[in-house]
């Protein structure tokens, strides 16, 4: 199936019910005490489909793979149950709670893959001491793991996105001077994903000088053609895309038909998948967005579940999807909880996993460029580092273009602006403890 044809699979799959649960991968005859289980809120319908499809899938893949090659890990074996909210907030509530006692120890983390919903589960989460793991995503004042210890928005958070993105822009221009009086468009969702990354861009546009303008998308994004006709009167220097799945792909459009040129719109990465691409047509050449891994099957763990998994007929994608861009970030979550799984029963004791044992997993994680090379995921999962009081544990952005038929790395990757964001977050998360009544703990305490 080529791609064009899989865009059209799956969205046709998004008239389906909107919340749909799916029973657990387990053997008739199991014995939950040899049994890992992993809760799989998702969205496989509605306008958002391909990203859910593509990073469940990616995630469940590489579980199969544990499994059929190593019988789980260290003997015990990954179990799941997918509950699809169709990306509504309400419904991914009603999926954690449907979950999260299941197991022999209940849940012991939740990836919701949904910036909403990861802030109506916040004070959930910490109640029920379920680590909750938002990979590129969700609330970036989570990343002070003394006021939010049991919220992980691990690899890159939002805030430290989107300030690579001014870096990146600045490298282009000949340098960060070069930034003052530039005009620069915040598209954003009005959504809470979308109004994430405001205060940042504020904040940045007061150091650097350049003129910012915020405008905001209604929900779901479909229709932007008043908001493009205000682009083409400001004259913007780039545009900031971030949409998220259908409305990804309008803005390439309505580029187009102003005549704004596609490498001066940096997509968020999760505008940056070929099913935000590939509809939008020649209108999407050169398009540059970020993302935190490599895109493509020539990676050896990517290779390793297309030979066994698809091999055995029980891959859980059509097998065209195996590479791409959300199935590839699938899997990168999928190494970073199964990593905290082992590093849990290296802990506890081998056995399923409970949240508090997660928690401190999570909290000790250190994936080396050395161990991820022994997964055979160079260059897919990024370096990672947490502790109590670090919970995204890296700054790993890269760049990469549409030419029209694939994606190219740009360069190498760009560090975040630590220094400005730190001081950002702090405040924010104080801010939040103080509201909840939250006394922070003392990470130089913590072993």
């Amino acid at each position: 199936m080529n791609m064009k044809k899989l865009i059209t699979t799956l969205f046709s799959g998004m008239a389906l019910s909107a919340f749909v649960v799916l029973p657990a991968m387990a053997a008739d005859d199991s014995d939950p005490t040899k049994e890992q289980f992993i809760p799989m809120p998702t969205y496989l319908t509605g306008p958002f489909a391909a990203g859910g499809s593509g990073n469940s899938g990616g995630t469940i893949d590489y579980f199969n793979l544990l499994n059929m090659r190593d019988g789980g890990i260290n003997g015990i074996k990954l179990v799941w149950e997918i509950c699809d909210f169709g990306y509504n907030t309400e419904r991914g509530v009603e999926c954690y709670e449907r979950l999260k006692a299941k197991g022999h120890k209940g849940a012991p983390m939740v990836q919701p893959f949904s910036t909403g919903v990861t802030y109506a589960l916040l004070e959930r989460t910490l109640a029920d001491k379920i680590p909750m793991m938002m990979i590129g995503y969700g609330d970036t004042r989570a990343t002070d793991g003394s006021v939010f210890p049991y919220a992980f928005p691990v690899v890159t958070n939002y805030w430290n996105q989107s300030t690579a993105k001014l870096r990146f822009i600045g490298q282009r221009e000949g340098g960060m001077d070069k930034l003052k009086g530039m005009k620069i468009v915040n598209l954003h969702l009005k959504h809470p994903y979308g109004n994430e990354t405001l205060p940042v861009w504020a904040k940045m546009a007061e150091i650097y000088g350049f003129e910012l303008t915020n405008i905001a998308v209604p929900w779901p994004g479909i229709d932007q053609k008043s908001l493009w006709l205000q682009i083409r009167k400001l004259q913007p220097d780039y545009v900031i895309n971030r949409n998220w799945g259908v409305s990804c792909t309008v803005p390439l459009r309505e580029a187009a038909r102003i005549g704004f040129p596609a490498d001066h719109i940096i997509g968020v990465w999760w505008c940056g998948s070929e099913e935000d691409v590939i509809p939008a047509g020649k209108a999407a050449k050169g398009y540059i967005t970020t993302n935190f891994h490599a895109v493509g099957r020539d990676i050896p763990v990517i290779s390793e579940i297309f030979d066994v998994v698809y091999g055995a007929m029980k891959g859980n994608l059509s097998a065209s999807r195996v590479g791409s861009v959300y199935y590839n970030r699938g899997v990168a979550s999928a190494i970073i909880i199964t990593e905290a799984i082992r590093l849990a029963q290296k802990q506890f004791g081998v056995g399923p996993i409970g949240g508090e044992e997660m928690q401190w997993a999570m909290e000790h994680l250190d994936i080396t460029p050395e161990r991820i090379a022994e997964l055979g995921a160079t260059g897919l999962a990024p370096p990672l580092k947490l502790s109590c009081a670090d919970h995204e544990g890296g700054g790993w952005v890269m760049f990469q273009q549409w030419d029209g038929d694939k994606w190219v790395k740009l360069g190498d990757p760009i560090q975040p602006m630590h220094d400005l964001t730190s001081a950002m977050i702090k405040e924010g998360a104080a801010k939040y403890a103080a509201e909840k009544g939250i006394t922070p703990r003392d990470c130089s305490k913590e072993g």
